[in-house]
Order: C-alpha cells, then sequence, then structure tokens
C-alpha cells in the first residue's frame, strides 16, 4: 500500500509542480503586457504590443501599419519590456 502512494508522490512532485509554476509565471507574464512590449507568439510572430484589447486579446504590430490581434495566451515570450511611465 505504501509503495503505490509513494510512487504517486514522487510523481506528483517531480511533473506536477514544475508545470504548475510554469503555467502560474507564464499567466503572470501575460498579464503583465503593456503597449510597447516586444513579444514573440507561440506561431513564431515577433512584434510591438500596439494596444491591449481586454482580458483575452493583444493587439501586435509585425510591421509599420500591419496590426494583427492576437489571444493573449499564445504570448511564448516577451523579448523587451517598455519602461513604466514616469509620475
Amino acid at each position: 500500500f505504501m509503495f503505490p502512494m509513494l510512487i504517486i508522490g514522487i510523481f506528483y512532485l517531480l511533473v506536477f509542480r514544475p508545470q504548475q509554476k510554469k503555467m502560474k509565471e507564464h499567466q503572470a507574464m501575460v498579464a503583465a503586457l503593456r503597449r510597447g512590449d516586444m513579444v514573440v507568439t507561440q506561431g513564431g510572430l515577433v512584434g510591438k504590443v500596439h494596444k491591449v484589447k481586454d482580458d483575452n486579446e493583444v493587439e501586435l504590430e509585425i510591421a509599420e501599419n500591419v496590426k494583427v490581434r492576437v489571444v493573449r495566451g499564445s504570448i511564448a515570450q516577451v523579448l523587451s519590456k517598455t519602461e513604466p511611465a514616469a509620475s
């Protein structure tokens, strides 16, 4: 009885915990997106955040006057952050 529980416990620590941590980090990164941030989507598009439309959508400028709408969850990486406005 103890051996299967031990295996499940080790599996949880080695697989599920790191995955949950990565998911939380990704959610925090996506929630912090702001206008001017350079990002890469999961599809490989590189662009600058032009507008944060709502909780689920971001408008990226991928070339001059070329804008695309993407789902926030598809942002894979933030290449550079804009500095906060001085108050």
